[in-house]
């Protein structure tokens, strides 16, 4: 045991933390873009009538791949219930989905048929396949771009097919839960750092209510701003949790982030409390409380799990991830004191402004992440700030410039303090 570890501990400090979870990956980032990659045929909407949380439900691909996506009013969690070498047909429950009627269609592709109907209490994918089949890759995807509802997407490959290793993708891989516009390459060796950014609250949750304000209006303009500011440069691929008015859950939320094999992470809201007379923005970095919740998700297989852990070896898992939680708390806690001495030249700054929770929207084990509270949205002299256009652009162009210079010492960062 303790020469496997040295061997982690060896390789590990040779490379940088933004390359640790691809070199645990050992192929890496098809570990993240699963739910990023699009297929190229064309996508036909199956003749179904919406039931219940089901919208609608869509065929596309070939004898290759074929897609099936189902488009719902929620979020949802699927899970697998047949065995993996069922080839001839797979079945996914969708817990809490209601359905008023059954739900079925014709096939497409490597589908033969599929039903989408409530048995024993519980609403279920039946996918029948011509021949030998097998579910490749499921992923949700939030509502975003104009889009309203949520879509669950299941991939379907033959039933030989060698899923061992991700094979490059023949077109461009996209970051689906955004806009169309936003393409990351295929290639690891990718130029720009992908920052996720996220407009906190949305849709049905206003989040804080000010005088004259809500906060998920506060937090999309902001978000938009540094948007454009970092995509002045040049140098960031950029990504919006929402670019509208809509609801996206928490667990959406930091899958696109990890989806997206994100290089920073930054959660942008608007606090309120008290008597309304509290201002001044702090920064949240994840607590000691939220890295053990993180690690017991990353222990779990499926959204959360690190790549290709070794689910055989519980110690060496732990090992895995603790060190890779370090270097992605060290990284976070080093941005966000970055974020704060910017800023603090245009906005006031809380007494303790610099503070951990277990927020989960900061869990992801593998991708640096902050969340900004840019100030008190029920606070009169905040809430001005926070509506001003050039507030914001200059609040804005100051964490972009915080981003810049985080990135400028990378490989500083990367140092893994306290190892042998």
């Amino acid at each position: 045991m303790s020469r496997r570890y040295n061997t982690l501990v060896h390789r590990l400090r040779v490379v940088s933390v933004l390359n640790l979870s691809r070199m645990l990956a050992t192929g890496v980032v098809s570990a993240f873009a699963p739910a990023a990659l699009v297929i190229a045929a064309p996508v036909v909407a199956a003749p179904v009538t919406a039931s219940g949380d089901v919208v609608k439900v869509r065929l596309g691909g070939d004898a290759s791949q074929t897609r099936i996506v189902i488009e719902l009013n929620k979020a949802v969690d699927g899970k697998v219930v047949t065995r993996e070498n069922e080839a001839a047909q797979q079945v996914i429950a969708l817990p809490d989905v209601e359905v008023s009627k059954a739900l079925s269609g014709t096939g497409l592709g490597l589908i033969a048929d599929w039903k989408v109907e409530n048995v024993a209490g519980s609403t279920r994918l039946k996918i029948n396949f011509k021949g030998k089949g097998k579910v490749y890759r499921r992923f949700l995807l939030p509502p975003a771009d104009g889009i309203s509802v949520y879509r669950y997407v299941v991939d379907v490959v033959p039933g030989n097919a060698d899923t061992s290793v991700e094979k490059p993708a023949p077109v461009p891989v996209i970051a689906a839960p955004v806009s169309g516009k936003t393409q990351l390459a295929a290639n690891p060796t990718r130029t720009k750092k992908v920052i996720v950014i996220d407009a906190g609250h949305g849709g049905k949750d206003p989040g804080a209510v000010g005088a004259q304000s809500y906060e998920k209006d506060v937090n999309l303009a902001a978000a938009k701003a540094l948007k454009t500011a970092l995509e002045k440069t040049g140098r960031y691929t950029v990504i919006m949790t929402r670019e509208t008015d809509s609801f996206v859950d928490l667990p959406a939320r930091v899958r696109i982030a990890r989806n997206a094999n994100a290089d920073l992470f930054i959660s942008l809201h608007s606090d309120a409390g008290g008597s309304g007379d509290t201002r001044g923005a702090s920064i949240y970095t994840l607590s000691d409380s939220g890295t053990e919740r993180a690690a017991r998700k990353a222990l779990i297989k499926g959204d959360w799990s690190l790549p290709d852990m070794p689910q055989s070896d519980a110690i060496v898992s732990r090992i895995l991830i603790d060190l890779t939680q370090r270097a992605t708390k060290n990284r976070s806690a080093t941005f966000a004191q970055l974020v704060m001495d910017h800023i603090s030249a245009s906005t006031p700054l809380l007494k303790t402004n610099l503070r951990q929770a277990g927020l989960f929207v900061l869990l992801a084990p593998d991708v640096p992440a902050v969340l900004l509270e840019m100030g008190f949205v029920n606070n009169k002299e905040d809430e001005a700030m926070l509506n001003d256009s050039r507030h914001r652009e200059v609040m804005m162009g100051q964490v972009a410039r915080a981003i810049d210079v985080y990135f400028a010492n990378e490989v500083r960062y990367a140092s893994f303090a306290g190892l042998p």
